[in-house]
């Protein structure tokens, strides 16, 4: 069996229809049980006192804004490539959840910032990246609403898509890259060191789980929508040009 079979809308829909229902229940367990344990059974920080509890929204929705747009620019450059339309679709289902999960991200980040830093945003590297970001994703989002042609708006916002990865990967790398800012480094890390206490690091990767579960819930279910609504699109020009 190959990947590329589920390039077949058909396919795609009737293999999502499967394991749709299975993943959105995975989801929503795991949105429960992570925030739950993390709002109500984890203790205050020592300096932060209740708000770092904000991380349990704002580091998934952080790291989802970021991981929707590398998997719109996968899904593009198989659209440049191979010329999948249900891979073009699915980068367009994406966006809109990537920049609600952006918008969460700058919200609770403003939130968390200001009894921290005591405002409620800095021209910091990382939150001004991503607020560009967020820029991209309502601009890609604008950009496939505003062309008729589906093949047209696909090569385009492909190609915006590709130029926006620059500040998806900005966004991450920020503090490395420039070593100034109010904003701390990566809460989660492979260096063990870096992570943060294990009784809010646990209880983190259930939120994070849920996120990306969600996510791809969300995805599988609007790029559905967007099969449907393409032929749809295509009978009714069949019909007006018969």
């Amino acid at each position: 069996m190959s990947l590329w079979e589920y390039a077949n809308p058909v396919k795609f829909i009737r293999t999502t229809d499967m394991v749709l229902p299975w993943i959105s229940v995975l989801a929503v367990l795991c949105l429960v049980t992570g925030l739950i344990w993390g709002f109500f059974f984890t203790p205050e920080d020592y300096r932060q006192g209740s708000t770092v509890k904000i991380i349990y929204l704002h580091v998934p929705s952080a790291l989802m804004a970021i991981n929707a747009w590398m998997m719109m620019l996968v899904a593009s450059i198989i659209w440049i490539v191979r010329r999948h339309h249900v891979s073009a679709l699915a980068a367009r289902a994406a966006a809109p959840v990537g920049a609600v999960m952006t918008l969460i991200a700058l919200a609770t980040g403003a939130l968390w910032g200001q009894p921290m830093w005591g405002t409620w945003w800095a021209w910091d590297p990382r939150l001004t990246s991503f607020l560009i970001l967020f820029l991209f994703y309502l601009g890609y989002i604008a950009l496939w609403s505003a062309i008729e042609d589906d093949d047209t708006a696909a090569d385009l916002s492909s190609i915006l898509c590709l130029v926006g990865s620059v500040f998806a990967v900005l966004s991450r790398y920020a503090v490395n890259f420039w070593n100034q800012g109010l904003h701390q480094g990566a809460s989660l890390s492979l260096d063990k060191e870096e992570n943060v206490a294990d009784v809010f690091y646990f209880p983190l990767l259930v939120c994070i789980a849920g996120f990306v579960l969600l996510f791809v819930a969300l995805v599988f279910l609007r790029t559905q929508t967007e099969i449907r609504a393409r032929r749809t699109r295509a009978l009714i020009a069949r019909e007006q040009r018969g």
